[in-house]
């Protein structure tokens, strides 16, 4: 068959038509686009697949029954596809004087949860560099805050 006298859009239909008749359908799909192929990070995450945990409380039992143990099972069993966990006020002490706690954090990082300390608190305790020391992001975060909850996140305060 002379296939020099076919338009090469006419060898691409008859090529799929070859490739349907016998089952194989690797080719065409496989075809390059001069579209480009999203990466996983540029994939858009829903908000509501989104928590952020927001942990307050100067209390050893409240971080270790409830605020660690929820955020890391959460991250680890993908409860939700989106986690970020601030520390704000008494939590941020808290959390510089308390070598448990200081493990756990690690544990949640390593799951890939940014945890981020209100720089505001973090000054008024006089701990900031502490906690940047420790991993975490030190940031002022009223705006931050703000700005999840307009964006309808899920937040849970402990």
């Amino acid at each position: 068959m002379n296939t020099s006298s076919y338009s090469t859009p006419c060898l691409k239909l008859l090529s799929i038509a070859i490739l349907a008749l016998c089952g194989d359908f690797t080719c065409v799909a496989n075809e390059p686009t001069n579209e480009p192929t999203p990466s996983i990070t540029e994939t858009e995450i829903p908000d509501s697949e989104k928590l952020v945990v927001m942990w307050t409380s100067g209390d050893r039992d409240v971080a270790l029954k409830m605020v660690f143990m929820y955020t890391f099972n959460a991250k680890r069993f993908d409860w939700w596809k989106d986690i970020t966990l601030i520390v704000w006020g008494p939590s941020a002490k808290l959390l510089t004087e308390d070598a448990e706690l200081q493990e756990y954090l690690k544990k949640i990082q390593e799951s890939g949860t940014p945890v981020i300390a209100c720089k505001a608190c973090a000054d008024q305790y006089g701990v900031s560099e502490e906690l940047a020391a420790l991993d975490v992001t030190v940031e002022y975060a009223g705006d931050l805050l703000t700005n999840f909850i307009k964006s309808d996140r899920h937040l849970i305060t402990f």
